[in-house]
Formats: structure tokens, C-alpha cells, sequence
């Protein structure tokens, strides 16, 4: 288990992808027409997979200690 992330590392790119995730918001609320929304979409569901997903890793950490 030497490779597993450090808490320190998990918080960062909780962080990163916090981040990707305003700024997606943001182009969203600034874009119009029917494919810049869905493509947005498609953006902002796979960065909050990806946050919840590091959301339960740093939790599963968390109880561990």
C-alpha cells in the first residue's frame, strides 16, 4: 500500500477539481445553444463523479486513522 495517496495529496485534488468545477459552472452560465450546454453537461457530471469519488477516498482514509 506505498502508493496509496496521502491525505494531503487527496485534499489537493478535492481542491483542483472544487476549481474545475466553479469555473465549468461559470462557462456554462456564460455559454448558449443546445451543444455548448449538453457538452458543459457532460463536463460538470464527470468533475463531480470525480470529486465524489475523492470525496469517499479521503473519508475511507479519514477512518482509518
Amino acid at each position: 500500500m506505498a502508493n496509496a495517496p496521502s491525505l494531503a495529496d487527496i485534499e489537493r485534488r478535492i481542491q483542483v477539481v472544487e476549481d474545475n468545477l466553479r469555473q465549468l459552472q461559470e462557462q456554462a452560465a456564460a455559454y448558449s445553444g443546445a451543444a455548448d450546454e449538453e457538452r458543459n453537461a457532460d463536463r460538470i457530471a464527470d468533475q463531480q463523479a470525480k470529486l465524489e469519488a475523492l470525496l469517499k477516498e479521503r473519508e475511507a482514509l479519514l477512518s482509518k486513522s
